[in-house]
């Protein structure tokens, strides 16, 4: 089968991909700001460039880079035309809209039945400093978009936390503000890969934050048959059906649901559970593909 994937050629990922698909696939990669949409007379068409994304059997997202919320809405809203145009997308522009904003996940999860860490978002100095007392003085504050842990600070300090707040206020951002949960240092990264699930510790002993391209060291992790159930039902929340989910242990017994990855790495967690997750990938996406041809 022929996949577009949308992922910078050079990047790790793409690679992977590339090295998995080996003579069985053949896969084109494209960026996002090579779409475009043309709607004439009664034909809609998504291209990359000059190349119909119709054409492909399957298109694979790999990267969500930045832009502006104009871009951001038309690139989501081509990926939802492909689909309605019979096109398997993995992960559906929903979903990937539902993951990328940390607020509408932490929602879904929540009426999905998990326990999520107490949470208030704002958009106020003032409304964020009530927050942070509310929250008992010890607060995590995230960016409501990104992810691998940039631009996330633990705020204990009332002084600075108004400085802060401050700061974001003038730039119109959004207080995405969770209540600190006492752990351990370890969190557990479930990865969802259709129905098949997969699973790496993250220990840090030295610091509060448990994201690999921090510091964090991986080391294997027992999927146990509840541990599967829950990531599985954590992904369709958001609606993916390739997906990782970060649960944190904490230290009073009870687990926490901390977000959801529509885009998730997989190259830690392929190393320590000895799984080539690339060629699981690929096959769910000709998978989905299959299904919708019947």
């Amino acid at each position: 089968m022929h996949f577009a994937v949308l992922a910078a050629r050079d990047s790790w990922y793409f690679r992977d991909l590339l090295r998995a698909a080996g003579d069985e696939h053949q896969l084109t990669p494209f960026s996002y700001k090579s779409l475009v949409s043309t709607i004439r007379g009664g034909e809609l068409t998504v291209q990359a460039g000059d190349q119909p994304l119709r054409a492909f059997d399957g298109l694979l997202v790999r990267s969500m880079p930045p832009g502006s919320l104009e871009q951001v809405v038309f690139r989501m809203d081509a990926l939802a035309q492909l689909e309605r145009a019979g096109v398997p997308v993995i992960n559906p522009a929903k979903a990937i809209e539902i993951a990328v904003d940390k607020y509408l996940a932490s929602v879904r999860l929540q009426s999905g039945g998990f326990l999520v860490p107490p949470t208030i978002v704002c958009q106020t100095m003032d409304d964020a400093l009530a927050a942070f007392e509310t929250l008992g003085g010890d607060i995590v504050l995230k960016p409501l978009f990104g992810g691998e842990g940039r631009g996330i600070t633990r705020l204990n300090d009332a002084a600075v936390a108004r400085r802060i707040f401050a700061a974001l206020e003038q730039i119109g951002a959004v207080h995405y503000i969770q209540q600190f949960i006492p752990h351990e240092g370890v969190d557990w990264r479930l990865l969802v890969v259709g129905e098949e699930v997969f699973g790496m510790q993250r220990i840090n002993r030295d610091d509060w934050r448990t994201n690999i391209s921090l510091g964090a060291r991986p080391a294997p992790l027992e999927v146990t048959v509840e541990l599967a159930q829950l990531a599985r039902r954590a992904a369709a929340a958001v609606g993916a059906t390739v997906a990782g989910v970060d649960l944190l242990p904490a230290k009073d017994g009870r687990l926490y649901a901390l977000e959801v990855n529509a885009v998730p790495g997989w190259r830690a967690l392929a190393e320590v559970a000895g799984i080539d997750v690339a060629k699981r990938v690929l096959a769910h996406v000709a998978h989905s593909r299959a299904i919708l041809a019947r």
